[in-house]
C-alpha cells in the first residue's frame, strides 16, 4: 500500500505577496476558498478545511491573532498559540491545504498611515493616548496608537448576544474580515456555526459591501463529552468545563423536548 505524501502549504507572510499568489492562481483557472483562523488549531478547523475543498480548487488557511477585536483587559496576550503545530495538523488533513497566511501585523503601515501631507495639513499629529481620551472602550490597536482608522460595523447584528459583553469584538472581526478578503481575494470563505452572531454577522457585510465571495457556514465539531472545540478551551479549570457543558445539554434537552412534543401533536 503506497501512502500519499502530506502536502506541505506554502506559508506567507507578507500581503503583496499573497496577492501575487492568489491573482497567479486565478489566471491558470483555479479558484480558491478561504479559511480565516487564529491559530492553535483543533478538529473543528480542520473541519472547515474539509469542507473548503467541496467549494474550490484551492484552499488558504489564515493564521492571525486579531488585535482589533481585543480590548486591553482581554486576553490578547494570553491568546494560545502553536504555529509549528498548526502547520502539522493542516497537513494531517487529507488533501491539505495550499497556502497559509500568516502576516505578522495587518495594521503596521510601516509609518505610511499617515502619509498623505493635505491629511497632515487638516488634522495635526498629536499623541494617540491623548487622542482616546473620553472615547470610552477602545481596541488593542487603537490603544497601541498604530495609525489604523478605518473600521467596518454591522451596526444591528452586532448589538445583543456576544456584542453586549464584547462592544468592540464584532467591529474587529468584520474588519479584519475584509481586510483578509481584501488581500486574499478567494471565491469561498469558510466560517463555523460554532460562532453563530459572527457568521451571520460575516454573511450580512458580504451582502451589503458587494464582495464577490460565497460565504459557506460548517456545522458545530463537538469533543466527546459535547463541548464544542475551541483554542481557549485549553485555558478552562475542570469545573468551568462542566459549567459550560450545561449550555449544550440544556439545548439538547430542549430540541428532544420540541421533538417530542411535536411527535405527540402529530400522533
Amino acid at each position: 500500500m503506497i501512502m500519499e505524501a502530506k502536502k506541505e502549504p506554502e506559508i506567507i507572510t507578507d500581503k503583496d505577496q499573497m496577492r501575487k499568489w492568489s491573482r497567479a492562481m486565478r489566471c491558470e483557472g483555479k479558484s480558491i476558498a478561504l479559511v480565516p483562523t487564529m491559530g492553535y488549531l483543533h478538529q473543528g478547523h480542520s473541519s472547515l478545511v474539509k469542507e473548503a475543498h467541496k467549494h474550490a480548487d484551492l484552499t488558504v488557511v489564515s493564521i492571525y491573532v486579531n488585535p482589533g477585536q481585543f480590548s486591553p483587559s482581554e486576553d490578547l496576550s494570553t491568546y494560545p498559540c502553536d504555529f509549528n503545530g498548526d502547520i502539522l495538523k493542516l497537513m494531517s488533513v487529507p488533501g491539505g491545504v495550499d497556502a497559509v497566511f500568516h502576516p505578522y501585523n495587518l495594521y503596521d503601515y510601516k509609518n505610511n498611515s499617515r502619509s498623505s501631507k493635505d491629511d497632515d495639513d487638516v488634522i495635526p499629529m498629536i499623541d494617540g493616548s491623548k487622542a482616546l481620551e473620553g472615547k470610552g472602550a477602545v481596541s488593542c490597536v487603537e490603544e497601541k496608537d498604530l495609525g489604523h482608522e478605518t473600521w467596518v460595523r454591522v451596526e444591528r447584528l452586532e448589538k445583543g448576544l456576544c456584542g453586549n459583553s464584547r462592544p468592540l469584538f464584532f467591529r474587529g472581526v468584520a474588519t479584519v474580515v475584509t481586510k483578509l478578503f481584501n488581500i486574499v481575494e478567494p471565491d469561498v470563505a469558510v466560517f463555523g456555526k460554532k460562532d453563530y452572531q459572527q457568521w451571520r454577522i460575516i454573511q450580512r457585510m458580504v451582502r451589503d459591501l458587494d464582495f464577490s465571495i460565497r460565504i459557506i457556514a460548517s456545522e458545530i465539531v463537538r469533543d466527546n463529552d459535547g463541548l464544542a472545540v475551541s483554542s481557549r478551551n485549553v485555558h478552562l479549570s475542570v469545573e468551568e468545563r462542566k459549567k459550560a457543558l450545561s449550555i449544550s445539554r440544556a439545548l439538547s434537552k430542549a430540541k428532544l423536548s420540541a421533538k417530542r412534543a411535536r411527535k405527540a401533536l402529530n400522533s
